[in-house]
Protein backbone atom coordinates (compact mmCIF):
# COMPACT_ATOMS: atom_id res chain seq x y z
CA UNK A 1 0.00 0.00 0.00
CA UNK A 2 1.34 3.67 -0.56
CA UNK A 3 2.86 5.54 2.19
CA UNK A 4 0.97 9.45 2.20
CA UNK A 5 3.43 11.94 3.48
CA UNK A 6 1.35 12.13 6.70
CA UNK A 7 2.13 9.16 7.80
CA UNK A 8 5.55 9.30 6.80
CA UNK A 9 6.04 12.20 8.68
CA UNK A 10 4.18 10.90 11.72
CA UNK A 11 6.57 7.81 11.86
CA UNK A 12 9.18 10.25 12.94
CA UNK A 13 7.80 13.88 13.77
CA UNK A 14 11.27 15.26 14.86
CA UNK A 15 11.01 18.03 12.31
CA UNK A 16 7.75 19.28 13.70
CA UNK A 17 8.77 19.37 17.34
CA UNK A 18 9.12 22.55 19.17
CA UNK A 19 7.76 24.48 16.08
CA UNK A 20 4.70 26.77 15.95
CA UNK A 21 2.55 25.20 13.64
CA UNK A 22 -0.38 26.19 11.27
CA UNK A 23 -2.35 23.24 9.48
CA UNK A 24 -3.99 23.38 5.77
CA UNK A 25 -6.01 20.43 5.87
CA UNK A 26 -9.82 19.28 5.56
CA UNK A 27 -11.26 15.62 6.16
CA UNK A 28 -8.90 14.14 3.69
CA UNK A 29 -5.84 14.70 5.62
CA UNK A 30 -6.39 11.29 7.23
CA UNK A 31 -3.46 8.55 8.08
CA UNK A 32 -3.68 4.98 6.53
CA UNK A 33 -5.60 4.57 9.86
CA UNK A 34 -8.48 6.92 8.89
CA UNK A 35 -6.99 9.40 11.60
CA UNK A 36 -7.59 13.01 11.51
CA UNK A 37 -4.34 14.54 10.98
CA UNK A 38 -4.24 17.33 13.87
CA UNK A 39 -5.13 14.34 16.45
CA UNK A 40 -2.66 11.81 14.78
CA UNK A 41 -0.11 15.02 15.54
CA UNK A 42 -1.60 15.17 19.15
CA UNK A 43 -0.83 12.17 19.93
CA UNK A 44 3.30 12.19 18.84
CA UNK A 45 3.31 15.21 20.95
CA UNK A 46 3.04 17.48 17.69
CA UNK A 47 1.60 20.73 19.05
CA UNK A 48 -1.04 22.68 16.25
CA UNK A 49 -1.41 26.33 16.71
CA UNK A 50 -4.08 26.95 14.25
CA UNK A 51 -5.74 24.73 11.54
CA UNK A 52 -6.37 26.90 7.95
CA UNK A 53 -9.45 25.34 5.72
CA UNK A 54 -10.03 25.10 2.21
CA UNK A 55 -13.42 25.73 0.04
CA UNK A 56 -15.98 23.88 1.32
CA UNK A 57 -14.62 23.88 4.84
CA UNK A 58 -12.57 21.43 6.66
CA UNK A 59 -15.49 19.32 6.94
CA UNK A 60 -16.33 19.50 3.12
CA UNK A 61 -19.71 20.82 4.69
CA UNK A 62 -20.58 23.54 2.57
CA UNK A 63 -21.02 24.12 -1.54
CA UNK A 64 -18.98 25.31 -4.52
CA UNK A 65 -18.57 28.52 -3.93
CA UNK A 66 -20.40 29.22 -0.51
CA UNK A 67 -18.93 31.63 1.97
CA UNK A 68 -17.18 29.21 4.99
CA UNK A 69 -18.72 31.53 7.60
CA UNK A 70 -18.40 28.79 10.56
CA UNK A 71 -16.69 25.72 10.69
CA UNK A 72 -17.84 22.13 13.38
CA UNK A 73 -15.02 22.15 15.79
CA UNK A 74 -12.28 20.28 15.28
CA UNK A 75 -10.52 20.83 18.24
CA UNK A 76 -8.59 23.28 17.29
CA UNK A 77 -8.74 26.91 16.20
CA UNK A 78 -10.06 26.60 12.72
CA UNK A 79 -10.12 29.67 10.19
CA UNK A 80 -11.47 29.49 6.97
CA UNK A 81 -9.30 30.70 3.52
CA UNK A 82 -12.69 30.39 1.65
CA UNK A 83 -15.24 33.53 2.23
CA UNK A 84 -17.01 36.22 0.66
CA UNK A 85 -14.04 38.31 -0.74
CA UNK A 86 -10.67 37.61 -2.52
CA UNK A 87 -8.97 38.80 -0.06
CA UNK A 88 -10.06 35.54 2.09
CA UNK A 89 -8.53 33.44 -0.39
CA UNK A 90 -4.90 33.55 1.49
CA UNK A 91 -3.94 34.07 5.66
CA UNK A 92 -3.65 37.21 6.59
CA UNK A 93 -0.30 38.74 8.26
CA UNK A 94 -1.57 38.94 11.79
CA UNK A 95 -2.21 35.19 11.43
CA UNK A 96 1.04 33.97 10.02
CA UNK A 97 2.86 36.02 12.15
CA UNK A 98 3.91 33.48 15.52
CA UNK A 99 4.00 30.59 12.89
CA UNK A 100 7.24 29.44 11.35
CA UNK A 101 5.55 26.52 9.59
CA UNK A 102 2.44 25.59 7.79
CA UNK A 103 1.89 22.32 6.95
CA UNK A 104 -0.68 21.47 3.72
CA UNK A 105 -2.09 17.77 3.71
CA UNK A 106 -5.17 17.65 1.06
CA UNK A 107 -6.00 15.19 -1.19
CA UNK A 108 -5.98 16.86 -4.87
CA UNK A 109 -7.66 15.79 -8.06
CA UNK A 110 -4.93 16.20 -10.37
CA UNK A 111 -6.71 19.08 -12.40
CA UNK A 112 -5.91 22.73 -12.76
CA UNK A 113 -8.96 23.93 -11.83
CA UNK A 114 -9.48 22.14 -8.09
CA UNK A 115 -8.96 24.66 -5.89
CA UNK A 116 -7.16 23.25 -2.59
CA UNK A 117 -3.56 23.03 -4.79
CA UNK A 118 -4.80 26.80 -5.95
CA UNK A 119 -5.34 27.60 -1.89
CA UNK A 120 -1.40 26.17 -1.24
CA UNK A 121 -0.10 28.24 -4.38
CA UNK A 122 -1.43 31.53 -2.78
CA UNK A 123 -0.28 30.93 0.64
CA UNK A 124 3.31 30.06 -0.59
CA UNK A 125 2.98 33.45 -2.51
CA UNK A 126 1.74 35.43 0.85
CA UNK A 127 4.64 33.80 3.05
CA UNK A 128 7.41 34.61 0.44
CA UNK A 129 10.43 36.48 2.34
CA UNK A 130 9.26 35.87 5.16
CA UNK A 131 10.08 33.04 8.32
CA UNK A 132 8.10 30.55 7.62
CA UNK A 133 8.25 27.05 6.65
CA UNK A 134 5.88 25.41 3.80
CA UNK A 135 6.05 21.58 4.16
CA UNK A 136 3.43 19.45 1.84
CA UNK A 137 2.65 16.22 2.86
CA UNK A 138 1.95 14.48 -0.57
CA UNK A 139 -0.97 12.40 -1.56
CA UNK A 140 -0.77 10.69 -4.53
CA UNK A 141 -2.76 11.97 -8.04
CA UNK A 142 -6.12 10.04 -8.43
CA UNK A 143 -5.66 10.33 -12.16
CA UNK A 144 -1.60 8.69 -11.83
CA UNK A 145 1.62 10.59 -12.91
CA UNK A 146 2.11 10.37 -16.45
CA UNK A 147 -0.52 11.53 -18.76
CA UNK A 148 -1.51 15.14 -19.17
CA UNK A 149 -4.26 16.61 -21.30
CA UNK A 150 -5.59 20.02 -22.42
CA UNK A 151 -4.37 23.43 -23.12
CA UNK A 152 -1.77 25.69 -20.94
CA UNK A 153 -2.90 28.77 -18.67
CA UNK A 154 -3.00 31.99 -20.56
CA UNK A 155 -1.95 34.22 -17.77
CA UNK A 156 -3.87 36.59 -18.50
CA UNK A 157 -6.67 34.45 -17.29
CA UNK A 158 -5.32 33.68 -13.87
CA UNK A 159 -8.11 33.13 -11.43
CA UNK A 160 -9.05 30.99 -8.49
CA UNK A 161 -9.35 28.18 -10.83
CA UNK A 162 -6.37 28.57 -12.82
CA UNK A 163 -3.24 29.55 -10.82
CA UNK A 164 -0.67 26.80 -12.28
CA UNK A 165 1.35 26.96 -15.11
CA UNK A 166 -0.07 23.79 -16.12
CA UNK A 167 -2.02 21.99 -18.79
CA UNK A 168 -5.71 20.97 -17.25
CA UNK A 169 -4.76 17.50 -16.48
CA UNK A 170 -1.42 18.02 -15.37
CA UNK A 171 -0.35 14.32 -13.69
CA UNK A 172 1.79 15.77 -10.71
CA UNK A 173 1.44 15.50 -7.59
CA UNK A 174 0.97 18.53 -4.63
CA UNK A 175 4.05 18.04 -3.99
CA UNK A 176 5.37 18.17 -7.35
CA UNK A 177 3.05 21.19 -7.94
CA UNK A 178 4.29 23.60 -5.66
CA UNK A 179 8.31 22.45 -5.83
CA UNK A 180 7.12 23.82 -9.98
CA UNK A 181 5.24 26.75 -8.46
CA UNK A 182 8.27 28.30 -6.36
CA UNK A 183 10.80 28.33 -9.69
CA UNK A 184 7.87 29.35 -11.53
CA UNK A 185 6.85 32.41 -9.20
CA UNK A 186 10.65 32.96 -8.10
CA UNK A 187 9.73 32.77 -4.65
CA UNK A 188 11.55 32.99 -1.61
CA UNK A 189 10.36 30.59 0.84
CA UNK A 190 11.73 27.52 2.50
CA UNK A 191 9.70 24.59 0.73
CA UNK A 192 9.86 20.85 1.93
CA UNK A 193 8.19 17.95 0.52
CA UNK A 194 7.51 14.83 2.67
CA UNK A 195 7.38 12.28 -0.22
CA UNK A 196 5.19 9.15 -0.64
CA UNK A 197 6.62 5.83 -0.42
CA UNK A 198 5.71 2.82 -2.60
CA UNK A 199 3.64 5.09 -5.42
CA UNK A 200 4.58 5.11 -8.82
CA UNK A 201 3.47 7.40 -11.82
CA UNK A 202 1.20 4.91 -13.28
CA UNK A 203 -0.90 4.45 -10.46
CA UNK A 204 -4.57 5.01 -10.52
CA UNK A 205 -6.06 5.94 -7.05
CA UNK A 206 -7.59 2.24 -6.14
CA UNK A 207 -4.00 0.62 -6.72
CA UNK A 208 -2.97 2.67 -3.89
CA UNK A 209 -4.81 0.63 -1.28
CA UNK A 210 -5.72 3.52 0.22
CA UNK A 211 -9.23 4.52 0.96
CA UNK A 212 -10.70 7.19 -0.70
CA UNK A 213 -12.57 9.81 1.35
CA UNK A 214 -14.33 12.63 -0.63
CA UNK A 215 -12.42 15.67 -0.36
CA UNK A 216 -15.62 17.27 -1.28
CA UNK A 217 -19.16 17.36 -1.69
CA UNK A 218 -19.31 16.78 -5.31
CA UNK A 219 -16.40 14.28 -5.70
CA UNK A 220 -17.92 10.99 -3.45
CA UNK A 221 -15.74 8.53 -5.61
CA UNK A 222 -12.56 7.86 -7.52
CA UNK A 223 -14.73 7.48 -10.67
CA UNK A 224 -15.70 11.01 -10.35
CA UNK A 225 -12.49 12.25 -10.28
CA UNK A 226 -11.33 10.64 -13.19
CA UNK A 227 -14.59 12.73 -15.43
CA UNK A 228 -14.24 15.85 -13.14
CA UNK A 229 -11.35 17.60 -15.81
CA UNK A 230 -13.70 17.62 -18.67
CA UNK A 231 -17.31 17.91 -17.36
CA UNK A 232 -16.15 20.85 -14.65
CA UNK A 233 -16.38 22.55 -17.98
CA UNK A 234 -20.16 22.77 -17.49
CA UNK A 235 -20.04 24.92 -14.54
CA UNK A 236 -19.25 28.05 -17.40
CA UNK A 237 -22.64 26.90 -19.27
CA UNK A 238 -26.53 27.16 -18.67
CA UNK A 239 -26.13 23.02 -18.37
CA UNK A 240 -26.42 20.95 -14.99
CA UNK A 241 -22.96 19.64 -14.23
CA UNK A 242 -25.12 16.93 -12.68
CA UNK A 243 -24.97 19.04 -9.03
CA UNK A 244 -28.53 17.81 -7.22
CA UNK A 245 -27.63 14.21 -8.41
CA UNK A 246 -26.15 11.07 -6.86
CA UNK A 247 -23.19 11.21 -9.75
CA UNK A 248 -22.39 14.97 -10.16
CA UNK A 249 -19.74 14.78 -13.46
CA UNK A 250 -20.67 11.93 -14.62
CA UNK A 251 -23.99 12.96 -15.37
CA UNK A 252 -25.08 16.33 -16.79
CA UNK A 253 -27.83 17.55 -18.55
CA UNK A 254 -30.46 20.31 -19.21
CA UNK A 255 -34.07 20.43 -19.95
CA UNK A 256 -33.85 21.39 -23.65
CA UNK A 257 -31.33 18.43 -24.32
CA UNK A 258 -32.78 15.29 -26.36
CA UNK A 259 -30.19 12.65 -24.89
CA UNK A 260 -30.69 10.54 -27.07
CA UNK A 261 -29.99 12.75 -30.24
CA UNK A 262 -26.69 14.30 -28.20
CA UNK A 263 -25.62 10.62 -27.06
CA UNK A 264 -25.72 9.66 -30.98
CA UNK A 265 -24.03 13.03 -31.91
CA UNK A 266 -21.44 12.92 -29.04
CA UNK A 267 -20.22 9.31 -29.74
CA UNK A 268 -19.98 10.21 -33.64
CA UNK A 269 -16.83 11.79 -32.60
CA UNK A 270 -14.98 8.36 -32.11
CA UNK A 271 -13.44 9.51 -28.45
CA UNK A 272 -11.85 6.22 -27.23
CA UNK A 273 -12.06 4.77 -23.51
CA UNK A 274 -15.87 6.29 -22.64
CA UNK A 275 -19.77 5.25 -23.33
CA UNK A 276 -22.09 8.55 -23.52
CA UNK A 277 -25.44 6.96 -21.80
CA UNK A 278 -28.13 8.99 -22.85
CA UNK A 279 -30.91 9.07 -19.68
CA UNK A 280 -32.70 11.99 -17.80
CA UNK A 281 -32.48 13.54 -14.22
CA UNK A 282 -34.18 15.75 -11.66
CA UNK A 283 -31.44 17.81 -9.97
CA UNK A 284 -32.80 18.52 -6.03
CA UNK A 285 -30.67 21.65 -5.97
CA UNK A 286 -28.52 23.60 -8.06
CA UNK A 287 -29.12 24.10 -11.71
CA UNK A 288 -33.05 23.28 -13.02
CA UNK A 289 -33.71 22.06 -9.71
CA UNK A 290 -36.32 20.14 -9.38
CA UNK A 291 -36.67 20.02 -13.27
CA UNK A 292 -36.99 16.66 -15.52
CA UNK A 293 -33.39 17.45 -17.22
CA UNK A 294 -32.17 15.71 -20.71
CA UNK A 295 -28.96 13.83 -19.96
CA UNK A 296 -25.83 11.99 -20.79
CA UNK A 297 -24.09 9.70 -18.18
CA UNK A 298 -20.39 8.98 -18.95
CA UNK A 299 -19.13 5.44 -18.38
CA UNK A 300 -15.44 4.99 -18.47
CA UNK A 301 -14.59 2.20 -20.32
CA UNK A 302 -10.64 2.50 -20.67
CA UNK A 303 -8.90 5.04 -18.38
CA UNK A 304 -6.04 4.85 -20.20
CA UNK A 305 -8.09 5.71 -23.31
CA UNK A 306 -10.10 8.13 -21.95
CA UNK A 307 -9.40 12.19 -22.09
CA UNK A 308 -11.88 13.47 -19.85
CA UNK A 309 -11.00 17.39 -21.00
CA UNK A 310 -11.30 16.40 -24.28
CA UNK A 311 -14.71 14.84 -23.42
CA UNK A 312 -16.06 18.23 -22.20
CA UNK A 313 -15.07 20.00 -24.83
CA UNK A 314 -16.42 17.63 -27.62
CA UNK A 315 -19.96 17.44 -25.48
CA UNK A 316 -19.64 21.33 -25.20
CA UNK A 317 -19.15 21.47 -29.12
CA UNK A 318 -22.56 18.91 -29.90
CA UNK A 319 -24.87 20.86 -27.32
CA UNK A 320 -23.74 24.20 -29.36
CA UNK A 321 -24.60 22.40 -32.52
CA UNK A 322 -28.00 21.22 -31.65
CA UNK A 323 -28.90 23.61 -28.94
CA UNK A 324 -26.91 26.88 -30.24
CA UNK A 325 -30.01 28.60 -29.15
CA UNK A 326 -30.32 27.58 -25.79
CA UNK A 327 -27.05 26.67 -24.71
CA UNK A 328 -25.28 30.27 -23.12
CA UNK A 329 -21.91 30.38 -22.21
CA UNK A 330 -22.34 32.21 -18.55
CA UNK A 331 -20.95 35.38 -17.68
CA UNK A 332 -21.51 35.96 -14.04
CA UNK A 333 -19.52 36.16 -10.78
CA UNK A 334 -17.47 33.29 -11.05
CA UNK A 335 -14.72 31.78 -8.00
CA UNK A 336 -14.73 35.65 -7.31
CA UNK A 337 -13.76 37.02 -11.20
CA UNK A 338 -16.44 38.86 -12.87
CA UNK A 339 -14.21 39.96 -15.46
CA UNK A 340 -14.03 36.59 -17.95
CA UNK A 341 -16.97 33.80 -18.46
CA UNK A 342 -16.09 31.00 -16.12
CA UNK A 343 -15.62 28.49 -19.23
CA UNK A 344 -12.71 30.58 -20.39
CA UNK A 345 -11.53 30.45 -16.76
CA UNK A 346 -11.41 26.92 -16.82
CA UNK A 347 -10.24 26.30 -19.87
CA UNK A 348 -7.26 28.61 -19.49
CA UNK A 349 -7.54 31.13 -21.93
CA UNK A 350 -10.90 32.12 -24.81
CA UNK A 351 -9.73 29.79 -27.84
CA UNK A 352 -11.57 26.57 -27.22
CA UNK A 353 -14.89 28.95 -26.35
CA UNK A 354 -14.22 30.83 -29.94
CA UNK A 355 -13.16 27.48 -31.99
CA UNK A 356 -16.82 26.11 -30.26
CA UNK A 357 -18.56 29.60 -31.40
CA UNK A 358 -17.24 29.48 -34.93
CA UNK A 359 -18.26 26.02 -35.09
CA UNK A 360 -14.86 24.65 -35.97
CA UNK A 361 -14.54 21.12 -36.49
CA UNK A 362 -14.56 19.01 -33.12
CA UNK A 363 -11.09 16.77 -34.01
CA UNK A 364 -9.75 20.22 -34.95
CA UNK A 365 -10.04 21.95 -32.00
CA UNK A 366 -9.21 18.69 -29.79
CA UNK A 367 -6.01 18.73 -31.66
CA UNK A 368 -5.80 22.37 -31.39
CA UNK A 369 -3.95 22.12 -27.81
CA UNK A 370 -1.45 18.84 -28.55
CA UNK A 371 1.77 20.51 -29.04
CA UNK A 372 1.18 22.25 -25.56
CA UNK A 373 0.44 18.55 -24.03
CA UNK A 374 3.92 17.41 -25.79
CA UNK A 375 5.85 20.50 -24.44
CA UNK A 376 5.00 19.89 -20.96
CA UNK A 377 5.05 16.61 -20.83
CA UNK A 378 8.64 16.90 -21.32
CA UNK A 379 9.46 19.53 -19.20
CA UNK A 380 7.52 18.15 -16.13
CA UNK A 381 9.25 15.45 -15.86
CA UNK A 382 12.43 18.12 -13.97
CA UNK A 383 9.48 18.35 -11.35
CA UNK A 384 9.33 14.62 -10.99
CA UNK A 385 9.75 13.45 -7.09
CA UNK A 386 8.97 9.45 -8.12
Amino acid sequence: MTVTGLDVLLSDPSKCHGRRIGLMVNQSSLTASLKYSWKAFAKKGVKIERIFSPEHGIFATEQDQIAVATEPTAGIETLSLYGDSEASLVPNRALLEGLDLIIFDMQDIGSRYYTYVNTLALTMEAVSSMDIEIMVLDRPNPLGGELVEGPMLDPLFRSFVGIFPVPVRHGLTAGELATLYMEHAKLDLKLTVIKMERWRRQMLYPETGLAWIPPSPNMPTVETAAIYPGMCLFEGLNVSEGRGSTTPFQLSGAPFIDPMKLADRCRSFGLKGVFFRPTWFRPTFHKFAGEVAGAIWLQVTDHQQFRPFATGVAMTAAIHELYGRELQFLHEVYEFNSALPAFDLLAGSDRVRTAILEKLAVQDILASWHTEESEFRRFKKTFHLY
